[in-house]
């Protein structure tokens, strides 16, 4: 294997060192939670037992002989989000399977799953982004019982993998290994669907022609097809070592999905806490894993919510990453893949193509990726040059396929889509901000043109239908940060945007609040900090200033002096009182900065 490349070395170097203290400290935490007596079954008083036992049906004996692990299974299912339906007869399947190799199993609890899909331009997604700690604190809550010796986590979509990672490292003694549902089938072309997007947005057709389209792309079960957030979280999976290798893009209701099912409660009762082969999770993932983390993002044009989630997750682990990590990373990592919305093929085709396999196979043969990191399955990460395959009605592994079946869609290190990564970080007098160039064309990446200010996403659509927006324009949405309101995706705004660009205007986005990981071809500064409501710049900008963005330098600057201008002080037209909004006051008020993850801090200190 080619030697790991010096800017990825520094990278991981510098992580480790500025996380000396705090990774130390929760490593203490991992080693004192397993020898703690209270996690060893045998030991814990009858009644406390007999109270876990009760609902264990034809496992009932063998979990209160306490000598055969037990696996806690905890689950995202619910069947209004289309990605989690399938996850209803897992909990079934795992049993049967935990039987199979003396070992029981049990739903230790759920955790809430919403649909970013569902809630976009709505009140609902002011709670998206911090229902992530929601589910970390959930799923604390669910292997809080120290009646497991290892975790399988039933998840796929925005927040809910993400804060999966975050609580089981909270419990990190305990080995947790990933299960997907998978994707749906291919559906309406996602560019049809987009095209129906922008028609509807100029009234050029109405809300039957909208809704056909829409309910053919979202048609069935499994995760939507786009590479948004959703598929953004399997690459990190996988990529991270906490899936099986493969394990992503299965289909749902297909054969080989149900033999990965069954291989990944294998391999979670091969690496319990009382087997030979122990691997805790929080040992699992170190700094390796999230700098591969990063890599594999870069390397797929993943979902810019990542270097929110990223941060966070790693913050669980003891490990602080910041967005020089990304942007220095961002500067060697090619871009290999083309993935609505950064091409016109979705995640079944990418699938079809080579897949992640592929992608893992090209970066550790050109030393872009530390094939030394831990993971559940295998040795290292340099197994997850593989992909699952029956043979004899038998599953197995087979090496990663040595070419791309289509380079329109996967590409070789060789031959990048583009030689840098999918997401640039911007810097300058308006603050710090993410930008997804993957999807933007190259003569988009730089713009200067007068601000307009909104703040709020309702206002923007009212000005594009009064033809306000009819110019080079870069719209400026402020009071969307974490402490404002939650932080919500503004996905909404790209089907108006990007007619204004079709129009030939130079258009822009410069926001405190999110986009969706499907949004695409307009330039957007996002997640900028400090938000608007904390003194941030952002809320200085004014109608007619002049912005500067350009993703070639990093550059995010407001031509105008506006650093003695009074800070923004207008509150929210929305009722705190309706909507779940006052539930997650307290949660918005203590959030932490986009870089820092946007939601709860979670500070790791020496123990005494």
């Amino acid at each position: 294997m080619t030697d790991l490349h010096p800017k990825i070395a520094e990278v991981l170097a510098r992580v480790k060192l500025r996380s000396k203290n705090s990774r130390a400290a929760y490593l203490t935490a991992i080693d004192e939670m397993n020898k703690d007596k209270d996690q060893n079954r045998a030991v814990v008083s009858c009644s406390n037992i007999a109270h876990a036992g009760a609902a264990a049906g034809a496992d009932q004996e063998d979990f209160l002989a306490s000598n055969k692990p037990n696996i806690g299974i905890v689950t995202s299912f619910n069947d209004m989000l289309s990605a989690h339906r399938p996850f209803e007869t897992f909990p079934a399947i795992i049993k049967a399977a935990a039987r199979t190799v003396k070992a029981t199993a049990q739903v230790a609890g759920g955790v809430p799953a919403m649909c970013d899909g569902v809630t976009q331009g709505r009140p609902g997604m002011e709670l998206s982004l911090l229902s992530r700690d929601v589910i970390a604190m959930s799923t604390a809550v669910s292997l809080s019982h120290g009646v497991y010796d290892a975790a399988l986590c039933l998840g796929v979509c925005d927040k809910i993998v993400p804060g999966l990672v975050i609580g089981a490292l909270s419990f990190g003694h305990l080995p947790c290994v990933f299960v997907p549902a998978g994707p749906m089938s291919s559906g309406l072309p996602n560019d049809e669907k987009a095209s129906v997007r922008k028609a509807f947005a100029n009234g050029e057709v109405g809300r039957d022609t909208l809704l056909k389209a829409e309910s053919s792309a979202y048609h069935g079960e499994g995760t939507c097809t786009f590479y948004g957030t959703a598929n953004s979280n399997q690459m990190l999976m996988e990529i991270m070592g906490l899936h099986l290798p493969g394990a992503a893009f299965l289909h749902p209701n297909s054969d080989i999905r149900h033999a990965v099912t069954v291989a990944s409660t294998e391999q979670a009762v091969f690496i319990n806490r009382k087997s030979n082969d122990y691997r805790p999770i929080g040992k699992t993932l170190d700094e390796r894993s999230f700098v591969n983390a990063i890599i594999g993002l870069h390397a797929t044009g993943g979902s810019t919510n990542h270097t929110l989630h990223l941060p966070a997750m790693a913050a669980a682990a003891g490990i602080k990453l910041t967005w020089e990590d990304f942007s220095d990373l961002s500067n060697i990592i090619p871009l290999l893949t083309r993935i609505y919305p950064n091409g016109s093929a979705d995640v079944n085709q990418f699938h079809a193509a080579g897949g992640l396999s592929f992608v893992i196979k090209e970066l550790l043969d050109n030393g872009l990726l530390d094939g030394s990191a831990a993971s559940v399955w295998g040795k290292t990460i340099k197994d997850y040059a593989s992909e699952p395959i029956f043979k004899d009605g038998k599953l197995e592994w087979r090496a990663a396929p040595q070419n791309s079946s289509d380079l329109s869609i996967l590409r070789p290190i060789n031959k990048p889509h583009q030689p840098t990564g999918g997401l640039k970080m911007l810097s300058g007098n308006l603050g710090k901000a993410v930008m997804k160039i993957s999807a933007v064309a190259e003569e988009n990446r730089e713009i200067t043109a007068p601000a307009q200010v909104f703040s709020n996403e309702a206002d923007v659509k009212l000005a594009y239908k009064n033809g306000e927006l009819n110019k080079n324009v870069v719209v400026v949405v402020l009071a969307q940060g974490p402490q404002a309101n939650g932080m919500p995706e503004l996905h909404a705004l790209t089907p108006i945007l990007v007619n204004l660009q079709d129009k030939g205007f130079k258009v822009a986005l410069v926001t405190d609040g999110r986009m969706s990981g499907a949004s695409g071809k307009i330039p957007a500064a996002i997640h900028v900090f400090p938000e608007a409501v904390n003194g941030g710049n952002i809320g200085r900008i004014q109608n007619g200033d002049i912005i500067t963005i350009d993703a070639t330098s990093g550059k995010l600057e407001v031509k105008e002096e506006i650093s003695s201008r009074a800070s923004f002080s207008i509150s929210s037209k929305a009722n705190p009182n309706s909507f779940g909004r006052s539930l997650f006051a307290q949660m918005r008020g203590q959030s932490a900065n986009a870089e820092a993850g946007g939601g709860i801090s979670i500070n790791l200190g020496q123990y005494k």
